[in-house]
């Protein structure tokens, strides 16, 4: 797995790359989301899910719901593992979602007991409006990203 770094100011320009991450995952694939609270993984997750012609304003923090199931051009999976104890996620059978037909995003990742997906993502905090996203993936997937959010404008 390769890696790309890339600042975002904004809450609009975290969507706009979750977009772009949208773009490059087909179905069967997986994004896995890491950060502190309030860092911005639902915010990412919600430009992955307009990739997919999801309007935004369907994809919410799932604290309560822990898996939902979103159908656009292919069916799309937000899972929020926050409050779940990780000994409790080997119960739920999430392997359906993440190996399933549509494509799978998952928050707070670092809870499952498995650690393989297609594009993994960290985001922290620079200042309260700038994050450093670290995305991880394949050659080939990393160097389509690249292109894709060099190209947006």
């Amino acid at each position: 797995m390769g890696e790309l770094v890339v600042e975002t100011s904004s809450e609009e320009e975290t969507k706009d790359l979750g977009s772009v991450i949208g773009r490059i995952l087909q179905r069967g694939e997986s994004l896995f989301v890491h950060g502190d609270l309030g860092s911005g993984k639902t915010v990412l997750i919600k430009g992955v899910a307009e990739a997919f012609g999801i309007n935004e304003r369907e994809v919410t923090s799932a604290s309560f719901v822990i898996v939902a199931e979103h159908y656009g051009r292919i069916p799309f999976y937000h899972i929020d593992l926050y409050r779940l104890a990780p000994e409790h996620v080997e119960d739920l059978a999430l392997e359906e979602y993440i190996e399933g037909d549509g494509v799978c995003a998952v928050e707070w990742a670092d809870r499952l007991p498995r650690s393989d997906c297609t594009v993994e993502v960290h985001i922290s905090y620079v200042d309260p409006q700038k994050r450093r996203i670290v995305i991880k993936a394949d050659e080939k997937k990393l160097s389509e990203l690249k292109k894709l959010w060099n190209l947006r404008g």
